[in-house]
């Protein structure tokens, strides 16, 4: 009927409901990250030939180089 799969999970439920007060349902949430941008999303960049891919990289490297050079 209510589909717990383990009595871990079961076992987790009451101990959290014991210290909060109550369980939220936050499946599909991300709140350990709220606030904090995904270095993943964003403009992509997509290369004709390996070379190109290449030398973007070399020119990133360089720039990166100058930027920090004390790394």
């Amino acid at each position: 009927k209510y589909q717990i799969r383990s009595s871990t999970q079961l076992k987790n439920w009451v101990k959290k409901y014991k210290e909060c007060g109550e369980i939220t349902d936050t499946r599909g949430e991300n709140n350990k990250m709220k606030g904090i941008p995904n270095p993943l999303k964003g403009k992509r960049i997509h290369f004709k030939t390996v070379e190109e891919e290449r030398d973007y990289y070399k020119a990133q490297v360089e720039y990166l180089k100058k930027q920090y050079p004390n790394l």
